[in-house]
Order: C-alpha cells, then structure tokens, then sequence
C-alpha cells in the first residue's frame, strides 16, 4: 500500500519543520493557549491534538516515540510549536493577501491524490471510485491518520501554493535574459562529441589453442561465425546475438587497446587472426567500414528557449519568495510570544538565528 504524499503528514511535517517564524516578543498568552501570533493563539489543545496525532503516527509505522525527559522528546514538542506557529502565520498573511482555500480546492486536491496513489498503474484498467477510496482508507490506517488530518494538512498546502503565486506573480523573465543565459550555458546543452565507431562481431575465448582452431574452421567456412560464436564465446552479451556487440560498445575508446587497434584496422567483411587481450583471445569480423566520429552541435535556441525561461523564472520566484519569508520572519518576531514552558530551547529560536538559514522553507 502506498503512503500518502509526505506533504500531507501533518505529523511528519512537524519533526521536519522549518519555521519561518518563532520568537520571544512581549506579548500576553491566554492560560489555554501555548503561544500568540500577533492577534491569534496557538491552543493548548491544538498542540496537544498534534502531538497525539503525531504519536499515532509513530505507533502505526512501527517507530519509537521518544520517551519523556529526552531530547528527542523536547525538540519534537518545540517542532510542534514551531509548525503551528508557521501555519498561523501562513494563514494570517494569506488573509492579508486576499488569498482563500475553499472546500472545492481541497475536494479537488484531494481527489487527484486519490487518482495518482491509489488508481491503477498505466496500461491497467482504471480503478474505480470505491476501489481507490478503499486503498485511500487503508492508507490512513496504516499511518495513523484520519481524513480529517489529511484534509488539514492539504488545506495548509494550498494556502502555502497560493501565497507562493500571489507573491511571485509579478517576476517574469525577458526574452533578452533567456537568450543571454543559452549563450553563456550554450555548452551544457550541446550534443556532446562522438568517437569512431564500427560494427563488430568477435569470438571470445580463454585459450590460443581454441582460438587458433576456431579461426581456421572460419578460413574453411566463413558464414560459420555466428554459430561459432553462439557456441563458443565467453562473452554472453555478445554470443547471443551471434557474436555482434552490443549497440554504443564498438566505439573508439572504450575497448580494449589490443582489441581496439584490430577492430579499426582491418577492412570490411575480414575476419582477423586471434588476437590476445586483458580477457581471453578474440577472433573479430569487421561488418562494415569505420564509421566516423561527429562533432559536438549545439542545440538550437528555439528548442531550449521556453525551457530556458521556466527555469529562470522558478528561480527568479523563489528569490522572491525568498525576501517575503525574510520580510514575515522579521514582522512576526516581534508579534510572537510563548506561554512559560514552551519558548524554544536554547539555540533554536527561528528569530534568533542567521538570516541564511529562511531560504530554507519549502513553498512552492
């Protein structure tokens, strides 16, 4: 049974948690709740229900959950606080930005999740709206979730996906810009360079002796060579197909020297003397002449154009999306407050460490 997309583990998104917020501005916190958001609360009993369902999730994949008094237990617990912070203030700005998740959004998100994980592989029957529920359901179990849970978790997705566009809306990337980067990358796209190359067939085998007297069976009776090689050779990858290498093997370069150097040299339709290498002795038929090596090409512009741009254009976005996380972080540290008990530990308060490490939350 497959897991459900690690996006929508609330519980797993927590021992990953990445905050683009934290903090330990001045703010009064309600006894029921375990932080403030500028004007909205973390409840005790959204941070409990987190952390039970975080707990589930352990106990359905077989994981240890960590035992009171430990560190592992204590970073978790600062996770948990961490991510409901993260998504209040997620929600908060998403409100700010006019941005809204409806019931549809998530029905719709949810049932291409269904269709992707749990309908049938390509080239099977189209699995059935009960089969796939059935599957989903199973899944759930499996990891300790519930429907309501997973809704959750892709209603904060969304919310994260449409913040990510609404602030990234206005970064475009100009045609002058796309065609300066081929110019300057032209090389990385380019058809690399191909060596010499032939069609060979050959007869491997681990003695002179054999090789000699296979070889003059041949002078006798040259159309015996595939036979021959079926029956003889050593080399299995070949000996299948008569003795005739693989696709991309007889290329200049990448043979054997002692090989090499007979393969290339004698004329089309001859079959060579023995010929010793690192593995055996070798009895080679050219099948046709050296065909020649081909020059690096590059590849046209107005093949790689709009790919070009999609590239930049999604790094251009997460720059920006950079600098909105680093303008929130800064905002939202001064608007948090943490009710005695659950501040983060020592050296692990988002607001107090280096501004390097914001570029680190996953939006979009």
């Amino acid at each position: 049974m497959k897991r459900l997309p690690l996006i929508l583990c609330f519980a797993a998104l927590v021992l990953l948690v990445a905050a683009c917020g934290g903090g330990g501005g001045a703010k009064d916190v309600p006894n029921d709740s375990v932080a403030v958001v500028g004007d909205d609360s973390i409840s005790k009993a959204d941070w409990d229900a987190l952390l039970t369902q975080t707990r589930r999730n352990f106990e359905a994949t077989k994981k240890t959950f960590p035992a009171p008094g430990t560190v592992a237990l204590a970073t978790l617990k600062a996770n948990a606080t961490q991510f409901l912070i993260q998504s209040s203030e997620y929600q908060q700005e998403a409100d700010n930005l006019g941005v809204k998740v409806s019931e549809k959004d998530i029905d719709d998100r949810l049932t291409q999740i269904k269709n992707q994980y749990y309908g049938n592989p390509p080239g099977q029957p189209k699995a059935s709206a009960q089969e796939m529920e059935k599957r989903y359901e199973a899944a759930l179990k499996q990891q300790g979730f519930t429907d309501e849970e997973v809704r959750a978790g892709i209603k904060l997705q969304l919310i994260r996906e449409k913040v990510f566009k609404k602030v990234t809306k206005d970064v475009k990337v100009s045609d002058n810009e796309v065609k300066a980067y081929y110019e300057k990358n032209k090389k990385q796209y380019q058809t690399p360079a191909q060596p010499e190359s032939r069609d060979i067939r050959h007869i491997l085998v681990k003695t002179k002796a054999k090789a000699d007297q296979l070889y003059a069976e041949l002078q006798a009776n040259p159309g015996k060579f595939a036979q021959l090689a079926k029956a003889n050779s050593k080399d299995p990858s070949s000996a299948v197909n008569g003795g005739k290498l693989p696709p991309g093997v007889g290329v200049k370069g990448r043979l054997d020297p002692a090989f090499e150097k007979v393969a290339f040299s004698i004329k089309a339709n001859v079959i060579s003397k023995p010929v010793q290498s690192k593995v055996g002795w070798h009895i080679i038929e050219a099948l046709g002449p050296v065909k020649p090596g081909t020059s690096a090409t590059p590849t046209p512009y107005s093949q790689l154009k709009e790919a070009i741009r999609q590239q930049l254009l999604s790094q251009d976005q997460q720059k920006e999306m950079d600098k909105w996380l680093a303008s929130t972080k800064k905002t939202y540290c001064k608007k948090i407050g943490y009710q005695t008990g659950y501040a983060p530990p020592p050296g692990q308060d988002p607001c107090k460490q280096s501004a390097s490490t914001t570029g680190s939350v996953t939006t979009g």
